[in-house]
C-alpha cells in the first residue's frame, strides 16, 4: 500500500465514520404511548424503609398519577404561583409544589439582546414541561393515595427574589392535610449563582393514627416540536439528544429518547444513589433524590390531551411518621445549563448527562483537562482550541518526522518511480519492482501512518464538545468568529481549510498513481471544503490549524530532508 493509498484510505474513513454519526443522531418519528409500568404490589406498615417494595396504587386523584394508576388529566393548581428567584434563575412553584415555569436569566435562545432568555419547565397549551416532588400516604397498608396538597406561603405573598448580599434564599410553604392529620412543611431553598433548586420536606404527624409516606419525585414533558432540519447534517438542533436519562450504581448511565420508551426502561430493583433526568442539548433538568435512600425509578407514558406525556420518576423507601412525630426528606432539582463542574458536586456522576455519544471516553476528558485549562489560561475558547492542536503536534512530533521522512524520500523517488512504470507498465511485475526499489533504498511507503489516524478521533471528539458543552455556546473568538458553535459567516476558515488541504495534496508524493486515483486526490481538498463550510466554526479552526501546522512541518522535512520544492530530482536508474 501506498503512502497515497494511506490517505485515501483515511480520507474515506473519515466520510464513513462522519456519515455513520449522522445516521444515528437523527431522530425517528415519536413512538405511540406505551403500556404504563405497574408497581409491585403490598406493603406492611412499619417495614424496614430500605427493604419494603413500593405500593400500589388505587383510586389516586393527582396531578401526576404512578405508573399502573389510571392516566389522568393533569390537576390544575387553584392557589397562587410562588416565584422564587436568585441571580442566575428563576422559578415558578404552584400550590401543588410543582416548579411549572422556569427561566434561565444569563442564557438567551440567540446570540441577540433582544432574543428572548432560555425557558425550560412551562405550562401551555401546547407544551407541557413540570416538574414535580410529592408523598403517596398510606394509612392502613392496603389503601394508599398521593396527597394532592394546597401550599400557602408562612409569610405570606407570592414573590421571593434574593436580596442583594444575600447568600441564599429559603421559602417555607405549609400545607395540612385534614383527612390524615399530616402537616407538610416544604421550604425551597436557592443559593446565589446556583440552578439548583433544593427541596426539604419535614411531615409532621398531628392525628392519632401511624402513617407509611413514601416521598417521589418526578419530571414529565410532552415531546418539543421537531426542529427544522436547516443546513443538512451540520444544525446539531436538528439532531441532539431529547429525552429522558437516569443513573444507577448498578447499571450505570442510561437513556430513552421519546420515540423510544417503551423499549428503555429503568430496571425494578431499589438502588440508593442516582437521579434521573430530562435532557434538551445544552440543558437539563435533573432531580437528584436523597443519596442515602433506596430508590427505585420508573417509566411511562401517558395520553393528556390527545398526545403523549411522558414521565420518569423516582419513589423512594417510605418514612414512618408515627402520631406526635415527624420524618424529612430532601430532594435537589437542577433546572438550567450542563455546567460539568457545579454537576460533579451535586453528584459524581451527573456529568454523564452530556451526551458526548460514544467518544465520551475522549470528548469528556478533552475537555476537562485539555480545553478547560487552557480556557483559563487564555480567556478565550478559539485559543485553547489553537492550543489542543500545537499541544497535540508537539506530543505526535516523534511519529510525525518519521511520516515525513518517509515522504520525502519518497518524493524524491518519484521518478525513478515513474521510470519503472513505464518499463514495466501497472502489472504485477511493476508492482515487485517498485518494491524492490522501497527495500533498496530503505523506505517504508505505509509508515507514519498513526499521526495521520490520531487527530480523526479527537476530531469527531471535538465535534462532540462543541455540540454538547454548554459553556461553549455562543462563545466567540475573534474578529468575524463570534460564535464556535455556529458555521463560519463568511466561510473565510473553511476557504481557508481548503487551501490548506489543497497544497498539501500538493506536496504530497504521489508515485505510481493510475489517473483514477489521482483524479480523486485532486478532488478531495474541494469535497472537504465544501463539506465543513457548514461545520461549526470551532470544529472547523481546529481542523485549519492541524492541517496549517501539519504542513509547515511537511515542508520543513522536505527541506531538511530532500524531496521538497526547489529539491534536485534524482535520476532515474
Amino acid at each position: 500500500m501506498t503512502q497515497t493509498r494511506s490517505l485515501l484510505l483515511i480520507a474515506w474513513l473519515f466520510l464513513a465514520g462522519w456519515l455513520w454519526m449522522k445516521w444515528n443522531e437523527f431522530d425517528a418519528a415519536p413512538a405511540g404511548p406505551a403500556a404504563a409500568t405497574a408497581l409491585p404490589a403490598g406493603t406492611t406498615p412499619g417495614a424496614n424503609p430500605a427493604t419494603t417494595p413500593l405500593p400500589q396504587v388505587e383510586g389516586a386523584s393527582t396531578a401526576a398519577p404512578l405508573p399502573g394508576a389510571p392516566a389522568a388529566a393533569p390537576v390544575a393548581s387553584n392557589g397562587p404561583v410562588f416565584t422564587v428567584r436568585n441571580d442566575v434563575l428563576e422559578l415558578q412553584v404552584d400550590a401543588h409544589g410543582d416548579v411549572v415555569g422556569s427561566r434561565l436569566l444569563q442564557y438567551r435562545q440567540e446570540k441577540r439582546q433582544d432574543s428572548p432568555q432560555v425557558q425550560l419547565l412551562q405550562v401551555d397549551a401546547a407544551q407541557r414541561y413540570v416538574a414535580s416532588a410529592g408523598l403517596i400516604v398510606s394509612p392502613d397498608g392496603k389503601r394508599q393515595d398521593t396527597l394532592v396538597p394546597q401550599f400557602h406561603a408562612e409569610s405570606g405573598g407570592s414573590e421571593f427574589a434574593l436580596a442583594d448580599g444575600q447568600a441564599a434564599l429559603h421559602v417555607p410553604l405549609v400545607w395540612t392535610d385534614a383527612a390524615t392529620g399530616l402537616r407538610v412543611t416544604r421550604t425551597l431553598s436557592l443559593e446565589r449563582g446556583s440552578y439548583l433548586l433544593t427541596v426539604d420536606d419535614t411531615v409532621a404527624n398531628l392525628g392519632t393514627q401511624p402513617h407509611n409516606v413514601w416521598p417521589y419525585v418526578e419530571l414529565q414533558r410532552t415531546a418539543p416540536p421537531p426542529t427544522p432540519k436547516l443546513h443538512g447534517l451540520t444544525n446539531p438542533e436538528a439532531f441532539s439528544f431529547v429525552g429522558s436519562a437516569w443513573y444507577t450504581p448498578a447499571e450505570k448511565f442510561e437513556k430513552a429518547r421519546f420515540s423510544d420508551y417503551t423499549d428503555t426502561k429503568p430496571g425494578t430493583e431499589m438502588a440508593t444513589g442516582g437521579w434521573i433526568s430530562m435532557l434538551q442539548h445544552h440543558f437539563l433538568t435533573a432531580w437528584v433524590p436523597a443519596p442515602t435512600r433506596a430508590q427505585q425509578f420508573l417509566t411511562s407514558v401517558d395520553q393528556v390531551g390527545g398526545q403523549p406525556l411522558y414521565r420518569i420518576r423516582s419513589i423512594a423507601a417510605p418514612l414512618s411518621v408515627a402520631p406526635g412525630t415527624q420524618a424529612s426528606n430532601q430532594s435537589r432539582l437542577w433546572v438550567g445549563p450542563k455546567l460539568q463542574a457545579p454537576l460533579v458536586a451535586i453528584e459524581p456522576n451527573l456529568d454523564r448527562s452530556l451526551d458526548y455519544g460514544k467518544l465520551y471516553f475522549i470528548s469528556q476528558p478533552l475537555f476537562k483537562y485539555v480545553l478547560r485549562p487552557l480556557h483559563a489560561l487564555t480567556g478565550n475558547w478559539g485559543w485553547a482550541i489553537i492550543l489542543t492542536v500545537l499541544l497535540l503536534k508537539l506530543a505526535l512530533y516523534p511519529l510525525s518526522a518519521k511520516q515525513f521522512q518517509s515522504m520525502a524520500k519518497m518524493r524524491a523517488l518519484q521518478p525513478r518511480i515513474e521510470a519503472l512504470k513505464e518499463r514495466y507498465g501497472s502489472g504485477q511485475e511493476y508492482q515487485m519492482a517498485m518494491m524492490e526499489l522501497y527495500k533498496k533504498e530503505k523506505v517504508n511507503p505505509v509508515s507514519g501512518c498513526l499521526p495521520i489516524l490520531i487527530p480523526l478521533p479527537i476530531f469527531f471528539a471535538l465535534y462532540w464538545v462543541l455540540l454538547e458543552t454548554v459553556e461553549l455556546r455562543q462563545a466567540p473568538w475573534m474578529g468575524w468568529i463570534q460564535n464556535l458553535t455556529a458555521p463560519d459567516p463568511y466561510f473565510i476558515l473553511p476557504v481557508l481549510n481548503l487551501a490548506v488541504m489543497y497544497f498539501t495534496q500538493r506536496m504530497t508524493p504521489t508515485p505510481g498513481m493510475d489517473p483514477m486515483q489521482k483524479k480523486m486526490m485532486q478532488f478531495m481538498p474541494l469535497i472537504f471544503g465544501v463539506m465543513m463550510a457548514f461545520f461549526p466554526a470551532g470544529l472547523v479552526l481546529y481542523w485549519v490549524t492541524n492541517g496549517l501546522l501539519g504542513l509547515l512541518q511537511q515542508w520543513w522535512m522536505y527541506r531538511q530532508h530532500g524531496g521538497g520544492p526547489g529539491a534536485r530530482p534524482a535520476v532515474a536508474r
